[in-house]
């Protein structure tokens, strides 16, 4: 069972100029994998793996090396959300994924080496250890944790948690109605003070958009 929380962060100035170097490198490779997903599928009717988009940071990062501000595997990250994104639009849950701005909401995730220590956030490579504000505490493993920077200037860490004993009641419990819903095993439970995290499965199967 799984759990999302949202909590307000608060780095220096320092983080918050490597934060933005981070998410301007996310949103460009975004950018740049949708274009190419495009392209290709205009030229041969056919889409590119993550894998393959993945395959390509380890040359993008010699051509364009400031792309090593940002963590490696967020970057990977940026590939498995843009799979996601194609998915949901074919099976109809969405639009087709849209180039981003670096105007508006601007965010990264970190699949793993996330933690709590104190009263601050560590995150992976040239972050650190960012203040947090925890107005609620949670039980279990921290999965996926996606940092964000809002319009009006906030920042933000949204964490998604596995807890293995929900999860447990859950699949004893598949019957009970909580809230005028059923929970069915394996789904997201996500509280009134928290945001769902970005998660995502292989899309394109097969190598293909279509």
């Amino acid at each position: 069972m799984y759990k999302a929380y949202k909590y307000r962060i608060y780095p220096t100035d320092d983080q918050k100029a490597s934060l933005a170097k981070a998410f301007g490198c996310c949103r460009w490779y975004w950018n740049f994998a949708l274009n190419l997903c495009q392209e290709t599928y205009l030229k041969t009717g056919k889409g590119l793996s993550r894998g393959y988009i993945q395959s390509l940071l380890p040359r993008l990062k010699k051509e364009y090396p400031w792309l090593r501000d940002a963590y490696s595997q967020s970057l990977q990250v940026v590939a498995l959300h843009l799979s996601t994104a194609y998915k949901n639009c074919f099976e109809k849950r969405a639009q087709l994924p849209r180039f981003k701005s670096k105007h508006g909401r601007q965010s990264l995730s970190y699949p793993a080496n996330v933690k709590f220590e104190g009263d601050s956030i560590k995150l992976p490579g040239k972050i650190g250890l960012v203040y947090c504000h925890r107005h609620r505490a949670f039980e279990g493993t921290i999965k996926t944790v996606t940092v964000s920077k809002h319009a009006d200037g906030q920042y933000y860490a949204a964490q998604n948690i596995r807890n293995e004993a929900l999860r447990i009641l859950s699949l004893g419990t598949s019957d009970t109605a909580w809230g005028g819903s059923v929970r069915q095993p394996g789904k997201t439970s996500v509280l009134l003070d928290a945001v769902p995290v970005e998660s995502g499965s292989p899309i394109l199967a097969n190598g293909r958009v279509g």
